[in-house]
């Protein structure tokens, strides 16, 4: 028996069983034993189907022996006598014998074959209720700090919200019966008449077959038995729909149809289409937007208004002709609705393209605040924290700064383009641009009694104003969907120069960098914009090898407001704010001088920038001899300018006696703050964690420098507000205070504030002098240039950055000799506070002390390098008030002895000579040339507004001269070897003749200097 064959009788069979006798489907028969009821069943159904044909006064036997013996009558005078190896001669002496109750002697039928391929067919049957009980995958709504929508979060193929058949309006259901099974309200599962007039079509025109299948069965393959193309399906497919029906009412079983199926845009579900395509509600929708609709279920890329609008206008024309057909709706609202605009929303409005670290970080906290399994197994509307404008700004901040790093290091390399467009424009422009009207699948031969022919109504084809280039590159989904840069498309390439096209139309000029000679027409590309007078230009954009991470918290609450935890969450899924740990470095400095500052020591307090060898700590293992990044030291420097500048040798020494007695009591006092903070979890005692060697969380950072921002009292971060599912309450943020760190009070961490607003203001941040007034922070570089961090404040805002590689493969990558967090991280800080200011949150001077702290506080002058108190003017310091009087503690440290047989006598005339603007503040007793006093207040700008420079004042002279860290003593050069004819000076006629090695420090960031 024909193969073919065998496949069509055992279809008849389930046929035959649905249609007459479908509460007693057998799926298993003995091919020795159940021959006879086998045919018994055949003829049966055939009976049934002439019956049912009769109805329509159609005559079914004639019909089907004309389509069989003279399908020409049907498919014109080409048409095949064999399909797919059947010989249409032997199918019809089978019709003859089961329908017509004939016994021809050449029979090609065999009840064994055709009952062994039904019961391997129906074996492991789904069952029906598990449909009756079924939940759908489901997205759940994501909205940000305004309530208004920014993401969504779905599994494979459940990107649908669902709604209850009640919410979807009765002409939006009439319009997907009449457009998929006009007889869903007659027929028991399966229509009998549909499927015969698919067979007999597909019969007579061999192609891309009809289907037949009722909205009932498409439930059944979409959500049970799979949609694969075979006969197995279609048997196993019928049978499972004959038990829905039995166990769902109709609407129920419309309510999964249209829940269910998919409409494009990634929208499953006619609510989630709803939203996609027009932005509202399926209970808003418009008869012309939900005759588009139903007509997407029979071909949702082919019909789809993004890439054919002829197309989806003729499928729109043709389900509008069956509603008026069917009397959903008037000659006059099918007219109407003929002449509309096809309506839909830009793709763009329906597709996120940011936040992807920050929603995954959503959905964990679900699961761990809300107690919620998974956010895909309803439709829950999810509140976050996020500030949509920032977030997007702060990715565009992270991708431009670490690309800008390996343009400026020569690291950058095209490794080819995102993706080519060469075949999809060729697709567009191969299709037609008004196709012919779709109709309903032919149901016979025209020729024949009963046969009738659905109306189509054309509505007028609107010519494509696009270029076909413009349309694929709007419709394109690049891989990288979150890379800030736009896409462009090369159009020319050559001597002429580079061309490229923009979504918007526009054609640019392209600058290729390092994809000079490499690019090819139709390749799409990131490129950034430089718009100006003049044609448009545009530079190429290359996807870095380096990461980086970054995260703006909120002060006083601990909102996260943005965050990204890679370039891009394509690449990598690795969330580095949260689910990484890296050396912090200097950034974790502060905790050193915070443990100081709360032991007693005043910001004046002299330290010993020198050598310095610490024992080990209980006498096992080796002593500690760190150095600055330099190599060098600079003598005696106050604490403040010790964490201005990032002294190594500086923070090391105020384990000796500056927080306890010995350098183990001290440590251990920076652990109990580190650990009270909540930046570790246990702290590794070892003296190098004063410097940043013990990795810690980014998340964990953030927390601490607000905690800074807000005199000790730290926030718990956080991104999830509320959760809720049907209008109902599931979860609520609950309002907390955030919890003081008790290791230090007010007093101190308000003078380690003052003391981080230095290094933005004339330190190793001073690329953010501009904003000094608002900002204080610390950078950070890591062992070998490994990590390079910025960590730091407004009064509102808290942001973190860092760049590194990952060294997931055991090679540690660097960014290279001088590549610190002052260089690479500092610059993408400054445009996330910039884009902050831009989206909302508030710009203010950095705050004066709170009451509490300031009944404690005295504002005395200083000489700043030195520290030493002055009768007037100077800058001001902030000192503790201990009894009421300002506990001196300058010379804590330094005696005050050893600084006077330090200094060279005054007769040396070391600053009379000095080089006019050289990095000359005065010696360590406040003197300047000519017996002047230093009067200057680089907090200035902190009390006032800016000048009109944007620069604050600088009592240290390093704007005029940034070639590297002031003298550390008169008479001695930068080296701190004795000159006695001081370098630079007049009489220094030949200027410093010596070979010197140029020391750096680790966060040098003044950028003027030609040789850095």
């Amino acid at each position: 028996m024909n193969a073919i064959l065998i496949k069509l009788f055992a279809t008849a069979l389930t046929l035959s069983q649905v249609t007459t006798r479908p509460d007693a489907v057998r799926t298993q028969f003995d091919p020795a034993k159940d021959g006879g009821q086998v045919v018994a069943i055949l003829r049966d159904g055939c009976a049934h189907m002439r019956k049912s044909f009769d109805i329509e006064d159609i005559n079914l036997d004639e019909l089907i022996s004309t389509a069989m013996e003279d399908p020409s009558a049907v498919a014109g005078d080409n048409a095949p006598k064999i399909l797919h190896g059947l010989d249409i001669a032997e199918l019809n002496t089978s019709y003859k014998q089961f329908c017509k109750g004939e016994n021809p002697a050449n029979s090609p039928f065999e009840a064994a074959a055709v009952i062994a391929f039904y019961n391997n067919a129906v074996k492991d049957l789904p069952s029906a209720e598990a449909l009756r009980d079924i939940k759908l995958p489901s997205a759940s709504v994501i909205l940000d700090a305004a309530g208004k929508p920014y993401s969504e979060t779905f599994e494979t193929h459940g990107r649908r919200l669902v709604v209850p058949i009640e919410g979807v309006p009765d002409l939006v259901q009439k319009a997907f019966v009449a457009a998929e099974d006009k007889r869903f309200y007659q027929h028991h599962g399966i229509d009998e008449r549909g499927v015969i007039r698919a067979f007999v079509g597909n019969l007579a025109s061999p192609g891309r077959p009809a289907g037949g299948s009722t909205i009932t069965q498409q439930v059944v393959k979409n959500l049970s038995v799979g949609d694969d193309v075979t006969y197995e399906r279609k048997i196993r497919e019928m049978i499972v729909a004959s038990r829905l029906e039995r166990l769902q009412t109709k609407p129920q079983i419309l309510g999964l149809y249209l829940n269910g199926i998919y409409l494009g845009r990634g929208a499953y579900g006619i609510e989630m289409a709803a939203r996609s395509w027009f932005g509202k509600s399926v209970g808003a929708l418009t008869l012309p937007e939900a005759a588009l609709l139903a007509g997407l279920p029979k071909g949702p890329n082919y019909y789809s208004p993004d890439k054919y609008p002829e197309r989806a206008r003729e499928r729109r024309a043709y389900v509008l002709s069956r509603m008026k057909e069917e009397g959903t709706i008037t000659e006059a609202q099918m007219n109407a609705a003929l002449a509309s605009d096809l309506g839909i929303k830009p793709p763009d409005a329906a597709r996120q393209d940011s936040g992807f670290y920050l929603v995954d970080h959503v959905a964990r906290e679900t699961r761990t605040f809300a107690g919620l399994e998974t956010l895909t197994n309803a439709s829950y509307t999810v509140r976050a924290t996020v500030n949509a404008g920032l977030q997007s700004a702060l990715e565009a901040a992270l991708q431009e700064g670490l690309a800008a790093y390996e343009r400026g290091t020569g690291r950058a390399r095209y490794e080819g383009p995102e993706l080519n467009l060469s075949e999809a424009i060729k697709r567009i422009e191969a299709a037609a641009p008004a196709p012919e009207p779709v109709a309903e699948p032919a149901p016979a031969p025209e020729a024949k009694k009963g046969v009738r022919k659905a109306a189509v109504a054309k509505a007028p084809a609107k010519p494509t104003v696009q270029p076909a280039w413009q349309r694929a590159l709007v419709s394109a989904r690049p891989p990288l969907y979150d890379v800030r840069w736009p896409l462009a498309v090369v159009l020319q390439t050559g001597k002429n120069g580079t061309k490229v096209g923009l979504p918007d139309g526009r054609v640019a000029s392209l600058e290729p960098g390092p994809a000079r000679g490499k690019l090819q027409v139709y390749d799409a590309v990131r490129v950034r914009l430089r718009e100006g007078k003049g044609s448009l230009r545009a530079e190429l954009r290359v996807r870095p090898t380096v990461q980086g991470a970054a995260i703006v918290l909120e002060n006083r609450t601990g909102k996260i407001l943005a965050m990204s935890g890679g370039f891009s969450y394509p690449l990598s899924q690795l969330n580095r704010v949260t689910q990484a740990v890296r050396q912090p470095g200097s950034t974790l400095k502060p905790l050193t001088y915070l443990a100081a500052l709360n032991a007693g020591l005043q910001p004046n307090t002299l330290v010993m920038d020198s050598a310095v060898t610490l024992p080990p700590i209980g006498g096992v293992g080796d002593s500690w001899s760190p150095k600055n990044y330099d190599g060098g030291g600079s003598g005696a420097t106050t604490i403040r300018r010790g964490l201005e500048f990032s002294k190594n040798l500086v923070t090391a020494r105020l384990l000796q006696g500056g927080i306890a007695a010995k350098a183990p009591d001290s440590l251990q006092r920076v652990c109990d703050i580190a650990l009270e903070a909540q930046l570790y979890a246990e702290c590794e005692r070892y003296y190098p964690f004063v410097l940043g060697a013990q990795p810690v969380r980014m998340i964990d950072l953030a927390s601490f420098y607000a905690a800074i921002a807000n005199e000790g009292a730290r926030p718990s971060a956080y991104a999830l507000e509320a959760v809720e599912r049907d209008g109902k309450p599931l979860y609520r943020h609950p309002d907390k205070a955030p919890v003081r760190i008790g290791s230090a009070d007010r007093v101190a961490f308000y003078q380690l504030k003052t003391m981080l607003q230095g290094v933005t203001q004339h330190g190793t941040a001073a690329a953010l002098s501009g904003i000094s007034a608002y900002v204080a922070g610390k950078t950070g570089t890591s062992e070998n240039e490994n990590d390079a961090w910025f960590a730091g404040f407004s009064n509102e805002i808290t942001v973190v950055v860092w760049a590194g590689y990952d060294n997931a493969d055991g090679v540690r990558r660097t960014l290279g000799r001088g590549q610190t967090g002052g260089h690479v991280s500092v610059p993408i800080a400054r445009a996330i506070f910039q884009a902050a200011w831009a989206n909302g949150v508030a710009r203010t001077p950095l705050a004066p002390p709170s009451p509490e702290a300031k009944a404690l506080i005295a504002d005395l002058p200083i000489e700043p390098r030195s520290g030493q108190r002055v009768a007037g003017g100077g800058f001001i310091e902030h000192f503790r008030l201990k009894g009421g009087q300002v506990a001196d503690t300058q010379y804590a440290l330094v005696p005050r002895d050893t600084l006077y047989a330090m200094r060279p006598d005054a007769e040396d005339g070391d600053y009379a000579n000095a080089e006019d603007g050289a990095d000359v503040a005065g010696d360590l007793f406040g003197n300047l040339p000519g017996g002047r006093r230093s009067t200057e207040d680089p907090f200035a700008q902190r009390r006032s507004a800016e000048t009109d420079s944007g620069r604050t004042a600088d009592p240290w002279g390093l704007r005029r001269d940034r070639r590297e860290e002031p003298q550390a003593w008169p008479g001695r050069d930068r080296y701190g070897q004795v000159n006695p004819v001081p370098f630079g000076s007049p009489f220094d006629d030949e200027g410093d003749t010596r070979t010197r090695q140029r020391r750096r420090d680790p966060d040098y960031l003044f950028g003027d200097d030609p040789g850095y």
